[in-house]
């Protein structure tokens, strides 16, 4: 990771760390006002989003190290562990809070008043508005899974301060019963919900999962482009934090000499360099018809399937897919 990239994270986990901190003084002193157990379930997401803003910033402090002599593809993964650590406390938040509207409910407790609930709400709602807009933007320039992550959850916090105050306004000046109990339960559905999704793009960082389809079908097309290239094949792809790591088997004329393939492949990685900043490549040459991997390696994935699929569905052997009219770039 590059020093500025490296650099808006950091400050992008710094700015949600001072949001957290205020809200969370303002909605525990709510909390004590208005007795509400929806307000409960906003301070503890907002809690959390302290903690886990915590770790988001060591997350993207770690991978923003230099690789080492003991980490050789360096540290990006550190960010899909604090990824995770946020999944493991907001749902442990959203038992909590679940269980805790259940015993309001049940035992019919009231909020005791709503206005310092509602201002707090709405101070929340502003200051998350603007920590979005900024987080998008540091998004867009870095790609980082754990403000991402802190993102999603942050998008959450809307709906969530909208819902305490229909909860406070419904259950004190419509004594309504059970209302607030009821928008507690259905806030902490909401934080198990945003856990379980914000679990899945770490879990895939974490097992090396491949590169999406369509990124695939980009990368054949680039290296289609090469015109001393007689076929790819044993294409292996994966992501740690937002740098990208692709290593693949080419054929080439057998007749080449060791200079003449090295500079095809150095051709082949400055062009996948430009249409991927930052991808870190392996190229292995192999004489045209050479085969000595297992079936799926052996395909060529610059030629269409016989029934017209993509190429790129080859490298996790997934259904048949037809090509645009054209097929692949070459």
């Amino acid at each position: 990771m590059s020093a500025i990239p490296s650099d808006l994270n950091r400050r992008a986990a710094m700015a949600s760390m001072a949001v957290a901190t205020l809200l969370a003084g303002l909605k525990l002193w709510a909390v004590i006002s208005t007795h509400s157990t929806a307000m409960l379930g906003s301070l503890a997401d907002t809690g959390l989003d302290l903690v886990a803003s915590a770790a988001t910033l060591l997350g993207v402090w770690v991978a923003a190290q230099p690789a080492d002599h003991n980490h050789r593809f360096g540290h990006g993964k550190a960010e899909a562990l604090a990824a995770m650590f946020q999944v493991v406390l907001i749902s442990i938040s959203a038992l909590g809070l679940a269980w805790r509207a259940v015993g309001q409910f049940l035992g019919g407790e009231r909020v005791a008043e709503a206005e310092s609930g509602v201002i707090v709400s709405v101070v929340a709602m502003v200051a998350t508005v603007a920590l979005l807009a900024y987080q998008r933007h540091v998004i867009r320039q870095t790609g980082s899974l754990a403000i991402s992550t802190d993102n999603v959850h942050y998008k959450s916090d809307l709906f969530l301060n909208l819902a305490v105050i229909a909860a406070l306004v419904l259950d004190h000046y419509f004594a309504l019963a059970g209302v607030d109990a009821v928008f507690a339960f259905g806030i902490a559905l909401w934080l198990g919900w945003g856990a379980w999704g914000a679990s899945q793009e770490a879990i895939e960082q974490l097992m090396d999962h491949e590169w999406p389809l369509e990124k695939r079908e980009r990368f054949l097309e680039v290296v289609a482009r090469h015109p001393e290239l007689k076929g790819l094949h044993d294409l292996r792809t994966r992501t740690s934090g937002n740098r990208d790591f692709v290593q693949f088997h080419v054929w080439v004329d057998g007749k080449m000499t060791v200079t003449e393939a090295h500079r095809v492949m150095d051709e082949i990685e400055e062009k996948l360099m430009e249409a991927f900043p930052g991808v870190e490549v392996l190229i292995h040459p192999d004489p045209e018809g050479l085969v000595n991997e297992a079936p799926l390696g052996a395909r060529d994935l610059l030629a269409p399937g016989p029934d017209g699929e993509s190429p790129a569905l080859a490298v996790q052997g997934a259904p048949a897919q037809a090509l645009p009219a054209g097929g692949l770039s070459t």
